[in-house]
């Protein structure tokens, strides 16, 4: 995969040398000469660029990247500007850092649903979320079990979670089911709403757009996954 992390704090770095240690194509960004020195041996591609120049940042490879992370932690001006920038440049998928609730909620206004708290959220654990394709959340509980947030795949889709025999057939269990509905919000930009089904049954119908939090062995949620790229 390919990424434009722009921000190379301690945060920012950390993310992209782990995903450029795994193999994925990182371009690292920073106003900062001294920052993008700093990283530059672990980084597939640094670049000194002012990230809210909207001229500067169109010279990036927006099209052919993945996912643009803003992970600019001191400036919040900055952060939404380049967020702005990307939005607008119509980057494919854009995850913001927020700073503080007002700045979350003003990234929010503009259309930007991925947003991370890295006090909360590990540069470790984002990583790992990133690299795998179709998770949208994962949490590790032991060795090779994880609870996984993933997309219903469309061979699901109309069917109670006892007609997909997901148990027998993948020895995944469906923890609970997240229902996202799109509604506008203040500034009149459709906006993500969730809401969590708590504890499901085999009569429960899955839904297009349904999350399904799923538990078991990672190699058995990838066949889940690999249904969705059929």
């Amino acid at each position: 995969m390919k990424f434009i992390i722009v921000g190379m704090g301690n945060f920012g770095a950390y993310l992209a040398a782990r995903l450029t240690d795994k193999g994925h194509e990182v371009i690292g960004v920073d106003s900062d000469m001294s920052k993008i020195e700093g990283v530059k041996e672990k980084v597939t591609h640094t670049i000194c660029m002012n990230a809210t120049d909207k001229q500067a940042v169109k010279n990036l490879p927006i099209k052919d990247t993945d996912v643009v992370l803003i992970a600019i932690g001191e400036d919040m001006g900055a952060s939404i500007m380049a967020t702005a920038v990307f939005k607008e440049l119509q980057a494919k998928r854009i995850i913001s850092r927020a700073i503080t609730n007002t700045h979350e909620t003003v990234i929010k206004a503009i259309g930007i649903d991925e947003i991370i708290h890295p006090e909360e959220e590990t540069a470790e654990r984002l990583a790992k979320k990133l690299e795998m394709k179709g998770v949208i959340d994962s949490f590790d509980i032991s060795d090779g079990y994880n609870i996984v947030e993933v997309n219903a795949p469309k061979d699901f889709v109309g069917k109670t979670i006892g007609e997909t025999d997901i148990r027998n057939s993948f020895n995944v269990n469906i923890l609970t089911i997240i229902k996202v509905r799109n509604r506008p919000n203040l500034f009149g930009n459709m906006q993500e709403r969730q809401k969590v089904l708590g504890v499901v049954s085999g009569n429960t119908i899955i839904e297009e757009n349904d999350i399904l939090v799923l538990f078991g062995d990672f190699k058995d949620i990838q066949k889940i996954l690999d249904l969705n790229e059929e």
